[in-house]
């Protein structure tokens, strides 16, 4: 049996990549890349403990899915438009760059443990 997901969408672009994906804005920016297998933003734990999914929204509007981490995001950082991406869902079409690496941190640290 095959879904069709007809709920109303609007496109997020990852200004780094060039990607842009469609998104509903029931669901947050991450779930919306995570929902069709893409990679523009980076993902960790899933739910604003990591910070790993930090981006600036550069146009656009989003809304508040839950509470942001000021360890992560701090509110002069929110007021320059950074955001958790698994933290948001759109309200516009969105335009935003990725803040952090577009790796794990922690994988780093077991390369160069492994290389030493």
């Amino acid at each position: 049996m095959f879904f069709f997901d007809t709920r109303p969408k609007v496109t997020v672009h990852v200004a780094q990549t060039g990607e842009s994906f469609p998104c509903a804005g029931d669901e947050s920016l991450l779930q919306g890349m995570l929902r069709l297998g893409r990679k523009g933003i980076p993902v960790g734990c899933v739910n604003g403990g990591c910070g790993i999914c930090k981006v600036r929204v550069i146009d656009g509007q989003c809304r508040a899915l839950g509470p942001i981490s000021r360890a992560h995001v701090s509110a002069e950082e929110e007021a320059q438009g950074f955001t958790l991406a698994c933290r948001v869902a759109p309200v516009t079409a969105i335009r935003l760059e990725v803040a952090g690496k577009f790796e794990k941190p922690f994988r780093k640290g077991f390369a160069a443990a492994a290389n030493t």
